[in-house]
């Protein structure tokens, strides 16, 4: 398989500029050791005053940072003009009156927060929501799967808003009499971010992201967020040893050739990130290269921090490329119902295994048996993969065929270690290591099984 670059448009870019993060003092770090994952953090340390500070525990294993919304999935007869203000009538008009409450439904980045609650991880999720009906929704809903809503703004900046300014975002989910599906939200309708009043993280927010390992962002974060309270966000995890997890989704492509706060934002985002997560079309839209395995070293190459790129390839499964290795997993044989929730499930289990510190090749299995175990259900938010369906799945081991990874390898087995998970490990190309999905299994169910011990698994699964 043979692909040739185009001129990557983001990095070759003449008007686009990243300045490094600047911090006051050069952080002297020590390691941490934090439920199996090391996490560098800054020493002891004196104040102006003379006095010390002391780095947060980092206790809470994920953060997510905004794009906290409720969806709100209605059969329609028709989806919803294309002309905007139309649009934008057609939204109104379901707005005046809320739905029936079993319509309603946890979406955004509460999707990754619920997929790693139900792996045992510790998650808490950052962003806004109103004290309306919706905004209670939400809480009620994190908080019966053990994660608590870290509120970002400070309590001043929102004194003088109105009242639609200040509240929960909504996300209609349009499905016509053809499972056509159509999206809308009042961010959909402005050029400036829904919560732009938003100018600085307050000391809540600030805490959360130095006590989180990770904190997870994604490209509709720029739809809520202005670029500026990102880039904060961006400096308080660099600061504090917290990994970012960045996820630009198809948001990616409008936002580096948006306005230059916006490049400046997501090119930061693109370089002091750990782990980056993309789709093949999102990491060619970002670089220019088709081949997906040159797309990731490419970002590779041009990320300050960045120690993981995962290329997801939909029903193909997926593959992890770091500065000296390539590991491929096919994904697994399901019976696809809907593909909502997938990729943040995925998301999930990627930090699953980075925190256990799980081979590259079992990180991505897991995070394909998640993705997967979401796909047969039905919609986001409390229906994304329960733990049991995960276990289920692995148990099963039933994977796509894994030729096709001969030929995306085709090209790049040279230069590089690669690892190849696989039905069965036969011996050929010395040059690439196949790994056997029963011995994964093996070793990633006894995880998953201590896991479930911590999780309290929701009445309604």
């Amino acid at each position: 398989m043979h692909h040739h670059a185009i001129k990557p448009p983001i990095f070759q870019n003449p008007n686009f500029i990243i300045h490094p993060i600047r911090t006051k003092k050069k952080l002297r770090c020590s390691i941490l050791n934090c439920r199996g994952i090391q996490i560098p953090v800054p020493k002891l340390r004196p104040n102006n005053n003379g006095s010390t500070s002391i780095a947060a525990v980092k206790d809470v294993d994920i953060a997510t940072l905004g794009n906290l919304c409720v969806d709100i999935v209605l059969n329609v007869p028709q989806l919803p003009p294309k002309p905007l203000e139309q649009r934008k009538a057609y939204m109104e008009h379901l707005s005046k009156s809320p739905p029936d409450k079993r319509y309603w439904e946890a979406g955004g980045n509460c999707n990754v927060a619920i997929a790693a609650s139900r792996l045992g991880l510790h998650s808490i999720s950052i962003g806004h929501v109103g004290d309306e009906i919706y905004g209670r929704f939400l809480i009620d809903v994190l908080s019966d799967e053990g994660i608590s809503i870290v509120g970002m703004n400070e309590q001043s900046e929102a004194l003088n808003l109105s009242s639609s300014d200040n509240k929960t975002l909504l996300c209609w989910v349009l499905v016509d009499p053809l499972q056509r599906h159509g999206f809308c939200s009042r961010a959909d309708f402005s050029a400036d971010p829904a919560f732009s009043w938003m100018s600085r993280l307050s000391t809540e927010v600030k805490m959360a992201i130095k006590k989180s390992k990770i904190l997870f962002c994604n490209g509709y974060d720029f739809d809520e967020l202005s670029p500026s309270l990102l880039e904060s966000a961006i400096e308080c995890a660099v600061e504090s040893g917290t990994s970012i997890f960045f996820d630009p989704g198809p948001r990616g492509k409008s936002l580096i050739a948006g306005k230059p706060e916006e490049q400046k934002a997501i090119g930061k985002l693109l370089m002091m990130s750990e782990v980056l997560l993309l789709t093949s079309e999102e990491a060619a839209s970002l670089t220019g290269i088709n081949d997906p395995i040159l797309a990731g070293q490419e970002l590779l190459k041009n990320g300050v921090c960045t120690k993981w790129v995962i290329v997801k390839m939909g029903p193909k499964g997926s593959i992890l490329i770091t500065n000296s290795t390539i590991t491929c997993a096919p994904a697994f044989k399901v019976n696809i119902i809907d593909t909502v929730g997938c990729g943040d499930s995925f998301v999930a289990a990627v930090a699953f295994g980075l925190i256990h510190e799980l081979p590259l090749s079992y990180t991505l299995t897991l995070a394909n048996a998640v993705g997967a175990a979401t796909a047969t259900g039905c919609g986001a938010g409390r229906n994304v993969a329960s733990l049991g369906k995960v276990m289920e799945l692995l148990k099963e081991s039933n994977l796509n065929d894994d030729k096709f990874w001969d030929e995306v390898l085709n090209d790049n087995t040279d230069s590089q270690d690669i690892t190849v998970l696989s039905k069965f490990v036969v011996n050929g190309n010395s040059q690439v290591n196949r790994v056997s999905l029963q011995k994964v299994v093996s070793e990633v169910l006894p995880k998953l099984e201590f896991a479930t011990k911590k999780v309290v698994v929701p009445s309604n699964r």
